[in-house]
Order: structure tokens, then C-alpha cells, then sequence
């Protein structure tokens, strides 16, 4: 399963020193800045390192929360903001719209920007993952999770975070709605797809094979809709890539839903239905190619050249011509001239995010070290603020060289 998921690139950032002379007038105060500047720097280093696995990421992301909420949440005792909060500027790039970084002097924006590249990183370590040969149940079970906890991240700084932030977030940015929504639905999408391909291995009812391909054919739908309004130069390649999953999965909720149809004995309507999903089938090779050729950020995935694309294809013409064959001798029902509307509800197998926490306030954060940062005395580490606009170095992400294709078979 290499090259099956599309995946933007992961956000950059200007280095943050924390160095507040003046300002921390302690020696604990002190520590913490420095503690936040370590903590920072080892995350960021996790974000491109191949040997990183989920239990070291929660680990480096807790450490580093659970000191920057010193400067989030209020430690004197009042409904008042606390007081470091707007005292350093940060600089991210976005996932969709190239090298230009923007910049808030507000430690909630970093919070929020930062949490949404752990959010990335889980839809890439779950990607690397899907793509290994003979992938194991436990780890197709370590895919599904680490979707699952991407869409769960996203969901959380759309309605918990960015509705804090002072500075309206502008148009395109990866922490505007319309971005976070459609990372949401794409996670729990893929996440379903592991589904689905659990439920074809293990040869489940073909009415649930056929539920959970529409559903997450609806998923697809609905994050393409949601960048509908998105500027076209860098929403282009991200939603054809919605579109061919779209159009794919509905082929296979045909397929299957043909099955359904014939087993009982309704050999018109099934045929009918999978001449629906041979239609969706060539349609979805059509945006493959479309996909293929569309500029735009992030990786190019390859989902034609995929067994799991390829056996869909050899299914639907199987199956097709095993109904033809029923029915010139079996049935002899005619075929309606409208596919059938396909209203199916799947009760099992639906991804639901995983909700995200942020770890507890470090125990370095107390009151009485709070006390000792004086925001009257000495300067901040940025005096001059930087122009809105400035160019941050892009993260250089490993390249992994797909591996034999299984066509999602577990081992």
C-alpha cells in the first residue's frame, strides 16, 4: 500500500530561543526557558526522524505542553490572561501555501501550530506504515489508531484552540476551519479504509463491505466539498486526490451492494448496480491520471498502480459476468435503466477521532516561579517584530522507497 495516501507537507518553523534576559529572574524561571527551548527542538527533530513510532511522539509532545501551558493558562489566581502569553513571537509555514511563514506573537498560536504537525506526523507515520510489506494485524491495527488520533487532534484545535487566538487566522492557512475540517474527514476516512479492508479479508457480509465503502465514499465527498472555496493554485492536486478516493469507494459500495442484490435474487438490479460500479471504476482511473498531472504541494500518490485499486477492477468484472451469465440462464429479469440509489447505513466499522487531551501543567510551573518573571524588566528576545511575511527553511522529510505492494493483505 506505498504511494496510497496523499500527504501534504509537514509545516516549518523559525527556530524559538525563549532567551528572555531580565525578564526570567530566577533560577527556575530560567530553567523552564531552557526546558522549553530543548523540549521544542527535540520535537521539531522527531518530525523527520524514521525510527519514531507513536509512544515517543506523545512522550515529546506531552513534555514540551505540559511546559509551554506556563505560559497559556493563568497560575496567579485570576481570570486574567497570564502574562507571558503574548511575550514571544512564533513563525510557521502552512502545509498548502509554500515557504512564506506567518507570525503571532501568542503562545496559543504555537500550541495550535505545533500540535497540528504531531496531528500531520500521525497521518505520515500511519502512511509509512500502511506501505510495509506483509503489514501485520497489529500494525494495520497501529494505522487505524494513529488516523484516528490525527483526525481526533485536528477536531480539537478547531473548536478548543484557534477560537482563542486574538489574530484572525487568514484564508488558506493550514488553522482556518475549512483546512482543519477537511484534514479531520480525510483521516477518518483513510482510517475507515482500513476497515474495509479488514472486513474484504476476513469476508464479511458484502452489505457491510458495501455500507462502509458509501460512507467513506461520503467522507470523501465532503472534505472535496469542504475546499470547494479554496484558492484552486494549491487546493487542485489535494482534491482530486479526495476525488478518485470518492469515486473509487462508490464503485466498491456497488460492487459489493451487487452481491447483496444477487443473493437475493435480484439478478436485474444487481447487474444494473455493477454496471454502476464499472462506470465509477473507469471514472476513478480517469482521476488517477488527473491526479497524476495536477500541480500542487505534497506527495503524489499512485493508487492505480496499487493491487488493492487493481483487484476492485477484476472484482467488479468477476462478478459482472458471473450475474450476465445467471440470468441468461437462471433469472431473466431485465435490467432497470437507473442504478439503484444506494441508502446504506453502515452499523459497525465507522471511525470516530480519538479526543485529544493536552498533558497536565508541569510541576516546574508554579505560582511562585511564575511571580519571578518581571515583563518590567529587560527586553523581549524579539524587539523587533518581524515583518508578518518571511521565508522559514522547509522541513526536509526522509524518502522512503516504497516497498512490495500486498495489496493490503495482512500476514
Amino acid at each position: 500500500m506505498a504511494h496510497w495516501f496523499h500527504r501534504n507537507p509537514l509545516k516549518a518553523t523559525a527556530p524559538v530561543s525563549f532567551n528572555f534576559y531580565g525578564v526570567a529572574a530566577s533560577p527556575a524561571a530560567n530553567k523552564i526557558c531552557n526546558d522549553l527551548r530543548a523540549t521544542r527542538a527535540r520535537l521539531l527533530e522527531l518530525f523527520t526522524d524514521v525510527t519514531c513510532n507513536p509512544e515517543m511522539m506523545k512522550k515529546a509532545t506531552d513534555t514540551y505542553f505540559s511546559l509551554l501551558q506556563g505560559f497559556i493558562v493563568s497560575l496567579d489566581g485570576t481570570t486574567q490572561e497570564n502574562k507571558m502569553r503574548f511575550i514571544q513571537n512564533f513563525k510557521w509555514t502552512d502545509t498548502l501555501l509554500g515557504n512564506v511563514a506567518s507570525a503571532q506573537q501568542d503562545a496559543v498560536f504555537e500550541l495550535a501550530a505545533m500540535a497540528f504537525n504531531v496531528a500531520v506526523w500521525y497521518t505520515k507515520f500511519a502512511s509509512r506504515l500502511a506501505g510495509k510489506e506483509n503489514i501485520t494485524e497489529d500494525e494495520a491495527k497501529e494505522v487505524h489508531k494513529s488516523l484516528k488520533i490525527a483526525a481526533g487532534i485536528f477536531k480539537y484545535l478547531k473548536e478548543a484552540q484557534v477560537p482563542r487566538f486574538i489574530t484572525p487566522v487568514e484564508k488558506g492557512r493550514d488553522l482556518e476551519a475549512r483546512v482543519m475540517d477537511t484534514y479531520t474527514i480525510q483521516s477518518q476516512a483513510e482510517a475507515q479504509e482500513v476497515t474495509i479492508a479488514r472486513a474484504i479479508e476476513l469476508k464479511h457480509n458484502a452489505s457491510l463491505i458495501a455500507a462502509l465503502a458509501f460512507e467513506t465514499a461520503n467522507f470523501y465527498q465532503r472534505a472535496d466539498h469542504t475546499l470547494n472555496s479554496l484558492d484552486p493554485d494549491y487546493s487542485s492536486k489535494w482534491r482530486k486526490y479526495l476525488q478518485l478516493k470518492q469515486m473509487f469507494y462508490i464503485a466498491y459500495a456497488y460492487c459489493y451492494h451487487g452481491q447483496t442484490l444477487l443473493a437475493s435474487d435480484k439478478c436485474g438490479e444487481a447487474i444494473r448496480s455493477l454496471q454502476e460500479a464499472e462506470k465509477c471504476y473507469s471514472r476513478a482511473e480517469v482521476l488517477c491520471k488527473e491526479y497524476r498531472q495536477t500541480k500542487g504541494p505534497g506527495s503524489t500518490a499512485k493508487p492505480s498502480e496499487q493491487l488493492f485499486f487493481l483487484k476492485l477492477g477484476s472484482l467488479i468484472k468477476n462478478t459482472l459476468e458471473k450475474c450476465q451469465r445467471e440470468n441468461g440462464f437462471i433469472y431473466f429479469h431485465k435490467i432497470p435503466p437507473e442504478a439503484p440509489q444506494l441508502e446504506l447505513k453502515a452499523s459497525y466499522g465507522l471511525a470516530e477521532p480519538v479526543p485529544f487531551e493536552l498533558p497536565a501543567l508541569s510541576e516546574q510551573c508554579t505560582p511562585e516561579v511564575y511571580a519571578t518573571f518581571d515583563l518590567t524588566k529587560g527586553a523581549k528576545d524579539d524587539k523587533a517584530k518581524p515583518k508578518q511575511e518571511e521565508e522559514v527553511k522547509p522541513v526536509k522529510e526522509p524518502d522512503l522507497k516504497p516497498q512490495k505492494d500486498t495489496g493490503c493483505t495482512l500476514s
